[in-house]
C-alpha cells in the first residue's frame, strides 16, 4: 500500500518506548494521529529488555487497534529496549502499512556496543542489525535534520510525511505524544495492556 502523502487527511500511528532502570520490560505506546494533529485511538503493549520480541510487539500493538484507516506506522527507532530490533520490513509485510521509523543523532553504528552487551550472542543481533540497512539523512523543511529507515515508501514521500507531522524540532508529534504516554506509564511503573 502505497501513502498519498501529499493528500491533505492521513493517520499515522506513532509508535515509541520508554522504561526504566532495571526493569525487565518497557512500555510501548502506540497514538493514532490524523495530519492536522488530532488525535483519535491509542495502544498500549510491551516489550522486552535486551529482547527479541520488538518487531512482534510493533505488530500487535498495530493489530490490536483493528483500524484500517491508519495510513503509516512511524517508529521512534529500529533499536529499541537495549538492543530489541524492529524490523521494519516484516512490519511492513505484516500490517500492509508503510514504516518510517526515525532517529534524531548521526551515529557510526552500535556493533561494537551489541559484541560489548551480548559477548556470548552477539552475532545473531548483528546480522539482525546490518539487515536493516543503512540509515539515511532527511532534512526538514524547518532545517532540522534526521535519520530514517523505511519499508514500503520511499524518501520523498517519507520528508512530505514527517514535514506533515513535524511542528517544532524534529520530532513527529505522533511519535512525541506516543513518547509521552510511555515514559508516564515507566515512572509509574504498571500497565494493563489497553487499547482504546
Amino acid at each position: 500500500m502505497k501513502v498519498k502523502a501529499s493528500k491533505k487527511a492521513i493517520r499515522a500511528l506513532g509508535v515509541a518506548e520508554s522504561f526504566r532502570k532495571n526493569s525487565a520490560s518497557a512500555f510501548l505506546a502506540g497514538v493514532v494521529m490524523r495530519s492536522d494533529l488530532i488525535i483519535d485511538g491509542f495502544s498500549l503493549g510491551r516489550t522486552t529488555i535486551s529482547g527479541d520480541d520488538a518487531t512482534d510487539s510493533v505488530i500487535s500493538l498495530y493489530s490490536s487497534l483493528s483500524r484500517k484507516d491508519v495510513n503509516l506506522v512511524m517508529i521512534g527507532g529500529t533499536v529499541i529496549s537495549m538492543y530489541n530490533i524492529v524490523d521494519v520490513n516484516r512490519v511492513f509485510e505484516e500490517t500492509g502499512k508503510p514504516v518510517l521509523a526515525v532517529t534524531y543523532r548521526p551515529s557510526e553504528g552500535i556493533e561494537e556496543a551489541i559484541k560489548k552487551h551480548f559477548p556470548d550472542d552477539w552475532e545473531r543481533k548483528i546480522e539482525a542489525y546490518r539487515r536493516l540497512g543503512p540509515r539515511r539523512e532527511v532534512t526538514l523543511k524547518n532545517g532540522f535534520k534526521v535519520f530514517v529507515r523505511t519499508a514500503g515508501i520511499d524518501d520523498y514521500d517519507s520528508r512530505l510525511v514527517l514535514n506533515k507531522f513535524t511542528v517544532f524540532g524534529r520530532i513527529p508529534e505522533p511519535i512525541r505524544v506516543a513518547r509521552l504516554i510511555a515514559r508516564c506509564l515507566a515512572h509509574r511503573g504498571s500497565l494493563n495492556t489497553e487499547r482504546g
